[in-house]
């Protein structure tokens, strides 16, 4: 079978990893890069780290506008896939590339699987949320992460071709974790040690875009007088400049650097005493290593991490982060609530079906 799949962003990078080592045991796959992630710490570093093949193709779209950037994977994916004739097209999570995909393929009749489908954090308002729910209604194959995505596709009445298969963020982890902390140099570089400090990252517009949320967000950080890594993502680092916020930032208990690559990450992720984020990666991530995750959003879609104690969600307000930071510890260990590392094996079985 030929495999299409289409990627574009940091977490779709990490789930293409387990993806193509198992399927391309018995298909052919093309690989497919929107571009929606471009600079060399967004992207390029992640297809290093992780020894994923250069993409087939690469369709340069960038950034812009919802609208823009959506549209213009569209015309450029369609291009693509009526040249290739996939008999399958796969793809993740809920970025503006994995709505392109879906849309593309589904017009031109090619079959589709969406990798962590079912996912809702119940709030029409946010992107993903949309993105999500989209690709789901036009997938053919839908692969969860857990009991709970499938019992939303459920109510949302799809419930045929849905296999509970477990996450493939984790399979990455644990096939790249022993790796990771014999190459990265992170701690040694930012002069750390274990425990001893906090990791932050903020990427969602929700918060970035919004001048007051961004603002209690740094502003905790700061009030917090714990020592924060916090490196900076493209949109993050626009809109500190844009507000001013960045000037705060200079000679705190913050400690700001570019975007790391995937070993990097695992590294300073699993030495942290407690992560803050908005990203649903790294709540997983930190759920994994038996992080305390204080999520800065006010619903997750990963609702197994809050509901079993290893998330904790405070949304942008500044009282809420901060006692969090204090208060907040988990009191168990990782159970396999996103299984034990053979989601990627599970979804080929699937497909070989």
């Amino acid at each position: 079978m030929k495999i299409a799949s289409i990627i574009g962003a940091r977490p779709q990078f990490v789930k293409e990893m387990p993806i193509l080592r198992e399927i391309r045991k018995n298909h052919s796959e093309i690989i497919i890069h929107s571009g929606q992630h471009y600079d060399y710490e967004m992207s390029k570093i992640f297809f290093q780290d992780l020894d994923i093949p250069k993409p087939d193709y690469n369709l340069n779209v960038g950034s812009g506008t919802h609208g823009k950037q959506t549209g213009e994977m569209l015309i450029r994916l369609e291009k693509v896939l009526l040249k290739e004739k996939p008999d399958l097209v796969i793809i993740s999570g809920d970025t503006n590339t994995t709505l392109a995909g879906a849309i593309a393929a589904s017009k031109l009749n090619i079959r589709l699987a969406h990798v962590e489908a079912g996912m809702r954090n119940f709030d029409r308002t946010v992107p993903e949320e949309i993105n999500r729910i989209l690709a789901d209604h036009v997938s053919d194959i839908l692969f969860c992460s857990s009991s709970a995505s499938a019992s939303n596709l459920s109510r949302e009445g799809i419930t045929k071709n849905v296999h509970i298969v477990g996450d493939v963020m984790i399979d990455a982890i644990k096939s790249s974790i022993k790796i990771a902390e014999k190459k990265s140099g992170i701690l040694k570089k930012l002069k750390l040690k274990s425990r001893d400090y906090l990791v932050a990252t903020v990427h969602r517009a929700g918060n970035t875009d919004k001048k007051e949320n961004l603002r209690e967000i740094i502003g905790a950080f700061i009030q917090s007088g714990e020592k924060i890594v916090f490196p900076l993502h493209p949109r993050t680092e626009k809109f500190l400049k844009l507000y001013g916020i960045d000037k705060k930032i200079k000679n705190t208990n913050i400690t700001i650097t570019k975007p790391l690559g995937y070993m990097d990450m695992l590294v300073l992720e699993k030495n942290a005493r407690k992560i803050l984020t908005d990203s649903g990666g790294v709540q997983k991530e930190a759920c994994f290593f038996n992080v305390p995750c204080i999520t800065l959003l006010d619903a997750t879609e990963w609702v197994e991490t809050a509901e079993k104690g290893f998330n904790v969600l405070t949304g942008a307000n500044r009282k809420k982060i901060l006692h969090s930071i204090g208060n907040f510890e988990i009191r168990r260990k990782y159970g396999g609530i996103y299984g034990n590392g053979d989601a990627a094996k599970k979804i080929a079985d699937v497909l070989a079906e």
